[in-house]
């Protein structure tokens, strides 16, 4: 039996999700630079998915976050897609590049595939009692 059917008055609440992963930042130097970056949906914002950069990765010293839709995630992990701010590609079976597209320039960021799935998966499921 579920709280909700035992105390009619515990309610389902959606909850944000958030997962650290590391990231590759991609550059013509063959050494790639490792950085950690936040994953974060939030139930208000169903459609959406932030994915958030250091502050010491910005001129600024702020964190820099991308906001995109959540499909454009999904869809980029089977093939590229995107024509905006944001693209995403499968890069090879483990590897997944999100591109992103601002008037300071183009960033490259590779991810591992399994990451992404497992924190799209969290974001079809933040329902707790």
């Amino acid at each position: 039996m579920s709280a909700t059917a035992e105390n009619p008055r515990a309610t389902a609440v959606a909850t944000p999700v958030e997962v650290r992963v590391t990231a590759r930042v991609i550059t013509d130097d063959p050494l790639y630079r490792k950085i950690p970056v936040a994953l974060r949906f939030a139930p208000d914002e169903p459609l959406a998915v932030r994915i958030v950069f250091p502050a010491d990765l910005s001129p600024e010293g702020t964190d820099n976050e991308w906001v995109f839709p959540r499909a454009l995630l999904e869809a980029g992990l089977q093939a590229p897609t995107g024509s905006g701010d944001v693209r995403v590609w499968p890069c090879g079976r483990v590897q997944a590049v999100v591109e992103f597209h601002s008037p300071e320039g183009v960033a490259v960021v590779q991810f591992d595939i399994a990451a992404l799935r497992r924190f799209l998966r969290r974001t079809y499921a933040p329902l707790t009692r």
